[in-house]
């Protein structure tokens, strides 16, 4: 295994089975054929063709479009379609965030291969023995990834929350770390990935923060989805990124960048340059 492996575990899809999901002129998704082929039962909203599925719009107000976007993804997990309701709302966008065409369940973006964002925060602590990172261990209970190792903090940004309150919501939930902490991370950029899953297709923004932690501070997880937490020196977190599956997939990624930007990947790394590359994939 290698850190190259990782990166491309997280871009593994294949664009020629994908078809653009278009709103006028716009690509707010990628859908692989046969879920396209789904959305023929609402001819009323979308045209499928051989190349592209359209949305036909018929309102120019955002929460008319919400309003048939809940509807369809509702009917599509009553179908087996979408497994399960996620009940936090992202934005559909062909960009950033401010770029919304309406909301629409978390869990339903991948249906859709709707682009989604998350915060993604690197606790470490300074010591004589060089920088330690603490990671999470997912609760068992998990849906996705149980038992996997985390970052300190993730989460996804939904729609109405800025950066730093959502940011502040999930350092509180994840770590039990007050406001005033989680106040002094210091956004270091985002790194970006698209890979196929079953339940669709994720494009994914995950916007990357390090925050450098007293030695006193212990996490204390408060809304159960982490069990127990490790202070790990960064020879060993690399080693588990670069060697092994211990981490959330996704995770990994933001483990890498932590470990280029501080050093621990040497620019002399003969895949310096596409480990680089490899965090910010284009995306569809």
């Amino acid at each position: 295994m290698s850190y190259l492996d990782k990166i491309r575990a997280c871009n593994d899809w294949a664009p020629a089975e994908h078809i653009p999901l278009l709103h006028r002129g716009a690509r707010l998704g990628s859908l692989s054929r046969s879920a396209a082929a789904e959305l023929r039962r609402w001819p009323r909203h979308f045209r499928v063709g051989a190349d592209a599925l359209e949305w036909l719009d018929e309102t120019e107000q955002f929460a008319e479009r919400t309003k048939v976007m809940e509807e369809i993804v509702q009917d599509l997990h009553e179908h087996g379609l979408i497994p399960y309701l996620h009940g936090e709302r992202y934005p559909v966008t062909p960009g950033g965030r401010a770029e919304a065409r309406c909301l629409i369940d978390r869990a339903g973006a991948p249906f859709f291969g709707m682009r989604a964002f998350g915060q993604h925060l690197n606790g470490y602590v300074r010591t004589p023995h060089g920088i330690e990172l603490w990671a999470g261990r997912r609760a068992a209970d998990r849906r996705l990834y149980p038992g996997r190792l985390d970052n300190l903090v993730g989460g996804g940004l939904p729609h109405g929350l800025t950066l730093a309150e959502n940011l502040r919501k999930e350092c509180h939930e994840e770590a039990g770390m007050p406001a005033a902490l989680a106040d002094r991370a210091i956004g270091v950029g985002a790194v970006t990935y698209c890979r196929d899953s079953e339940r669709g297709l994720k494009p994914d923004v995950m916007f990357c923060y390090d925050l450098e932690l007293p030695d006193s501070f212990v996490p204390r997880c408060t809304d159960g989805e982490v069990e127990t937490f490790y202070r790990m020196s960064l020879e060993e977190v690399a080693y588990l990124v670069s060697e092994t599956d211990q981490f959330k997939l996704n995770c990994n990624l933001v483990i890498i960048d932590f470990l280029v930007r501080h050093g621990w990947i040497s620019q002399e790394d003969p895949d310096y340059v596409a480990i680089v590359q490899g965090l910010r994939s284009a995306l569809p």
